[in-house]
């Protein structure tokens, strides 16, 4: 009968493939699951479906993978290509019917006793109509609900309204032939085999369309429920001396205004049309590093995305990239200030729950909202929130707010059913839309309320935004964080597990910053940025064509040899290609004489191209240091610059949310090092560093690392200088008078970065100067100047310009 089913799925695959559009995840096979499309592939479904094998036909043409719907053959004999767990639905009853795979399987064993050499890639696939999550009360709108094992019937209408919603899920190949070296008989692993497949299609489909919903019933059930809320809602009573049903009425208004309330068709419905916004605006998504994900969603783990922030359009991206990585998309923290109608809606229904600004002093909502987080944690929801609690204005990231990781230790105390774990997540543009904005914040512009005419005014002026680069970094498993920062945490909060713990602050602010430079760790280099920093650092901010190509072809080049990290990642285009994508941004002038085209930058292009330069300055800062110093002393030995390193890195680190240790930072050195002397980058001398001789190629490219970081070391040099001026001073006035004289040397020598003179950059290098106790403190508790700022002073002194050394020295 064979034949049979053939001709029927040829007659039907007209229609579907009309209707299907196939969406394969994971879209590279062979590198992140070790698929061998040139061996032979056995493929298993959970249901026995004609459509689900169409779909898979359509996705295995396209990856080159053998054909679901052909034979194969196995010791000689000739057999199916596809095998299913489970028969349909019966149209007139919901009972589900197995296959004959037990028998399928025995026979395939024993086959394997006869031939050792015998060994055939058993591919698990899962095919998803839709990721609508299940809910506990039926509606009209379950006859499309992807089911498990649905009936013809209700299978045309998911075919027919979800065709376009249509994932073919690959997992990892099982080795018949390790099955088959396992102990017991071949009926025995047969049963082994289709118990370990009926678990995995169960996890597979949990994180993909996630848990039940939450209804609004349960959800006030719950919260209102809970000890913590309870206790806040009489405590509310009491100070304000109302009734408790007041209370308990004002507790239920706060859980109206937080929770989400997530519909999976206005997701579908969004996926459409960003599409569209995408395939308008940007020249591509580049996405790296998903399977870290993916493989942890599998592992049953509970997902927590902490991006970085540099646009409203984050919101959007990553959520976006999430869904077509088949994950569950997340819950998402946003502002109250995005509670707007009919955004704020709109929002919600995408899985976006709101929080205040501030919490202060208000015990009540911050019982409610603890306990609604808590809640999405312990349903298995995934959720995301942003660590610096606002879009960066500069480019770099901010200081990290500790409040939602806070709540999420507190969580997991209390008791989360299943491992917890934070996913950084890079995010980087080539254009940012809101930027021109963020430069008239940083110089005193109130910030504008966002609002729906705000909106249509960012959709029309949108144009080519080039490339934009998602990067999923390192996870952090917290149980195991935890186990190495906090001895017995487990048996010191089973006494009490609603009190905060004693240790919970300095351990929650170890993670955040942890957090951020894992975001940093997992950075993406793009053409624009690459452009930014080598046209910012040349002198009048202009460089000839082929200046800067070489520049960009040493800096790529350089990152390749001593990588940043292994999840860093540099474009795979040469900087030709690169260069010619980037010109079309339109950020640069291009002028030509006879001698070639130059490349510089308008003077209101000059500054907006900070935030991009500023996007990856940390990758370059070691670099950067090393040639610093090379060209400050003309000649030095390598132990020299290690202890020149070791005296500035723990600043550059606390103030680039660089990932190395200090141990870590100083091999690398040598690894760049040894790269920048193959490069040509520097020269070595009777076994000193020497900058590389003027008329080398090179030169140029290592003066422009040079000068990349010399902003940084003029920011130090200001600040150390006031304190050694003033004998001490209290943090706020060195933190306003550094900012003040900052301004002023900007103004004075053409400096065009905003967060030259920013106050959060220069508060966290006065806090990082506490830290690593370079500066003391008085009775008084004011900052004093001592010998070790002193060194360091005359240190950073010694690296900058003569010029600007002598408008510091002049303070």
């Amino acid at each position: 009968m064979a034949w049979l089913h053939n001709l029927l799925l040829v007659l039907i695959s007209i229609p579907v493939k009309w209707l299907v559009k196939a969406n394969t995840i994971p879209s590279d096979l062979a590198q992140e699951l070790g698929i061998d499309p040139t061996k032979p592939i056995l493929y298993l479904l959970r249901s026995h479906s004609a459509t689900d094998q169409i779909a898979l036909s359509m996705s295995a043409e396209s990856l080159n993978l053998p054909k679901p719907n052909s034979r194969i053959a196995i010791a000689g004999e000739q057999h199916r290509s596809c095998l299913f767990l489970l028969e349909p639905k019966s149209v007139l009853t919901r009972k589900v019917k197995n296959t004959d795979i037990a028998q399928q399987f025995t026979h395939l064993f024993q086959l394997h006793r006869l031939d050792p050499a015998l060994d055939i890639q058993i591919v698990p696939v899962s095919i998803f109509w839709g990721r609508a999550p299940g809910k506990k009360f039926s509606g009209w709108s379950d006859v499309i609900a992807n089911q498990v094992s649905p009936s013809w019937l209700r299978k045309f209408f998911i075919v027919l309204f979800l065709g376009r919603d249509n994932f073919v899920c690959y997992s990892k190949a099982v080795s018949s032939r390790s099955m088959a070296d396992l102990p017991g008989t071949d009926a025995e692993l047969a049963h082994k085999l289709i118990r370990l497949a009926g678990t995995h299609f169960h996890r597979r489909r949990q994180g993909i369309t996630g848990p039940y919903l939450l209804e609004k019933q349960e959800l006030y059930n719950t919260v209102l429920g809970s000890q913590s809320v309870r206790s806040a809602i009489n405590d509310e009573a009491t100070s304000k001396n109302i009734t408790y049903q007041s209370a308990q009425t004002q507790a239920k208004k706060y859980i109206d205004e937080i929770a989400g309330d997530y519909r999976e068709g206005l997701i579908r419905l969004g996926d459409r049309v960003l599409t569209k916004i995408w395939n308008k605006i940007y020249n591509g998504i580049e996405v790296q590093h998903a399977q870290k994900v993916r493989t942890l969603a599998q592992n049953g783990h509970e997902i927590i995305y902490v991006p970085c922030h540099r646009s409203h359009m984050d919101y959007l991206l990553l959520t976006y990239v999430i869904y077509h990585e088949g994950l569950v998309t997340p819950h998402i923290a946003a502002g109250i200030n995005l509670n707007f109608w009919p955004i704020g809606g709109v929002l919600r229904k995408a899985g976006a729950f709101f929080l205040r600004r501030s919490f202060a002093g208000n015990k009540l909502y911050t019982a409610v909202f603890r306990e609604y987080l808590e809640l999405l944690f312990n349903k298995g929801y995934s959720v995301k929130y942003y660590p610096e609690g606002g879009r960066s204005r500069t480019g770099r990231l901010l200081p990290p707010k500790t409040g939602m990781l806070a709540m999420t230790l507190q969580g997991l105390i209390k008791g989360i059913n299943r491992p917890v774990s934070i996913v950084p997540v890079y995010i980087g543009y080539e254009h940012v839309m809101e930027v021109s904005s963020y430069l008239q914040e940083l110089t005193g512009s109130a910030k504008k309320k966002e609002s729906i005419f705000h909106i249509f005014s960012a959709i029309r002026k949108l144009k080519n935004y080039g490339y934009g680069y998602l990067n999923f970094g390192d996870p952090i498993n917290l149980s195991n964080y935890l186990d190495k920062n906090v001895t017995n945490w487990r048996e010191l909060q089973q006494a009490e597990p609603d009190k905060k713990p004693q240790w919970l602050t300095p351990v929650v602010n170890d993670l955040a910053n942890n957090v951020m430079e894992r975001i940093n760790q997992a950075a993406a280099i793009s053409g624009m940025s690459l452009c930014a920093i080598c046209l910012l650092s040349a002198k009048k901010h202009a460089m000839t064509e082929d200046e800067l190509l070489l520049a960009i072809e040493h800096l790529l080049t350089l990152l390749a040899k001593s990588p940043y990290s292994e999840v860093s990642t540099i474009p795979d285009i040469s900087a030709k290609q690169l260069l010619e994508n980037t010109l079309k941004l339109k950020k640069f002038e291009v002028s030509e004489d006879t001698f070639g085209r130059i490349i510089s930058l308008r003077d209101k292009n000059a500054v907006p191209l900070t935030y991009y330069r500023n996007n990856i300055l940390h990758l370059f800062a070691m670099p950067g240091l090393i040639t610093a110093i090379i060209f400050a002393r003309h000649s030095i030995s390598r132990s020299d610059i290690k202890q020149l390193i070791a005296k500035l890195y723990p600043l550059l680190q606390r103030e680039l949310f660089i990932y190395m240790s200090l141990e870590h930072a100083i091999d690398y050195s040598d690894s760049l090092i040894e790269s920048m002397l193959d490069m040509g980058l520097l020269s070595n001398l009777d076994d000193q560093l020497t900058p590389p001789a003027p008329s080398s190629k090179a030169y140029y490219s290592a003066w422009l690392l040079n000068r990349s970081i010399q902003e940084t070391l003029h920011r130090y040099a200001v600040v150390l200088t006031l304190l050694e001026r003033e004998g001490s001073m209290s943090r706020a006035v060195l933190e306003k008078r550094s900012q003040q004289f900052a301004q002023r040397l900007s103004s004075l020598h053409g400096i065009s970065s905003p967060e030259f003179f920013d106050k959060n950059v220069l508060g966290t290098f006065i806090n990082a100067l506490k830290e690593n106790h370079l500066v003391q403190s008085n009775e008084e508790g004011q900052l004093q100047h001592c010998d070790v700022s002193e060194a360091l002073r005359l240190d950073v002194i010694s690296l900058i310009s003569p010029e600007i050394a002598q408008r510091i020295q002049q303070i």
